[in-house]
């Protein structure tokens, strides 16, 4: 392999990584934003509210 190659292989790696690295960060938040959701829901579900009918 020469040199040029090994240099866009490198180049490749890097590229690969980075993109692994930002699928990551966005399933993370995906998921933040997921159990935020769920407990503020679960939050207001709990608040007792004054009975419509007497």
């Amino acid at each position: 392999m020469t040199e040029e190659e090994q240099r866009k292989a490198r180049e490749r790696d890097e590229i690969a990584a980075r993109v692994a690295a930002f699928r990551a960060t966005q399933e993370k938040f995906k998921r933040e934003r997921e159990e935020y959701f769920v407990s503020t829901l679960e939050n207001a579900r709990k608040v007792d509210r004054p009975s419509l009918w007497p």
